[in-house]
């Protein structure tokens, strides 16, 4: 199995006077093979990318379904520095007290008032330069809730003005609702990357107004059966319509992710690459 990688998108070389920052971003981390790839692969694309920021999604990292404690210490340990989430984040209880903890790991923003944690979190590059990470979730054959449109004009009017550099983890399932917030946001924000449907999707590019986008930056586990687990079980319940658990798939382990070079000045995308890396050995 070899690496599937796009072609960069943007020229990154266009203005030799400006500075970048090269962000990674890392789809739907699903249970231990994808923890497991992500511990395999992670560091030496710290190193071989040049990264200054890492953003990874875990929704899906304890069992296929939400995050436990343990889990994101095992994952601190990977320099990274936000997790973002989705509708699984509220499958394990224990995630409760720790949204309210832990200001690194994200829950999607437009959730009614009154929930633990925050869908924003402002971190900063080993060189001290801001960066905002968003976590919304669609409406569209999703939960009911608020207009993640209107919930990220509020976000981002509510950010500091010295922040340009913006990503937006848009967790939805209607590839047209994704496509849509790319563009309603184009301009004002770095990036929207989609996560949730866990398949990678060729679309990568940069928006007129230099904000990077994907539909879908896929997931990081398992791809031998459907969306992470194994067919069989998933196979059964399409046949029968009845709620059959689902089994983590272990075979055929890749990283997904988007590596985006972002001008600091200007918080505008100028290259925009689609990674799909298997776990060799």
């Amino acid at each position: 199995m070899t690496a599937e990688r796009s072609e960069s998108v943007g020229d990154p070389s266009g203005d030799p006077s400006a500075s970048f920052i090269k962000l990674l971003f890392v789809g739907d981390v699903i249970g231990r093979p994808g923890r497991r790839v992500l511990q395999r692969l992670l560091p030496s694309l710290r190193d071989r990318l040049a990264l200054d920021y890492v953003v990874v999604n875990i929704e899906n990292a304890a069992g296929g379904f939400g995050v436990t404690p343990a889990i994101l210490d095992e994952l601190d340990v990977l320099d990274i520095d936000c997790y973002t989430s989705g509708n699984h984040i509220w499958d394990k209880k224990e995630v409760l007290p720790l949204l309210e903890r832990e200001p690194r790991l994200l829950r999607p923003a437009n959730y009614p008032e009154g929930n633990p944690g925050t869908g924003v979190y402002v971190g900063e590059t080993a060189a001290g330069v801001p960066v905002a990470t968003l976590n919304l979730e669609g409406q569209v054959f999703m939960k009911n809730v608020d207009s993640p449109f209107r919930v990220a004009d509020r976000l981002l009017a509510e950010l500091p003005e010295e922040v340009k550099v913006v990503l937006v983890d848009f967790h939805g399932e209607a590839t047209s609702e994704k496509q849509a917030m790319g563009l309603y946001l184009d301009g004002r924000v770095s990036a929207v990357f989609g996560t949730h449907t866990h398949v990678p999707t060729a679309d990568e590019r940069i928006l007129p107004d230099g904000t990077a986008f994907i539909t879908d930056v896929g997931m990081t586990g398992a791809y031998e059966g459907v969306i992470g687990f194994k067919a069989p079980k998933v196979l059964k319940r399409f046949a029968l319509q009845r709620n059959i658990p689902f089994e983590v798939a272990k075979r055929d382990p890749r990283l997904a992710a988007a590596a985006v070079e972002i001008d600091v000045e200007t918080g505008r995308a100028s290259s925009l690459e689609r990674l799909l890396l298997p776990l060799a050995g």
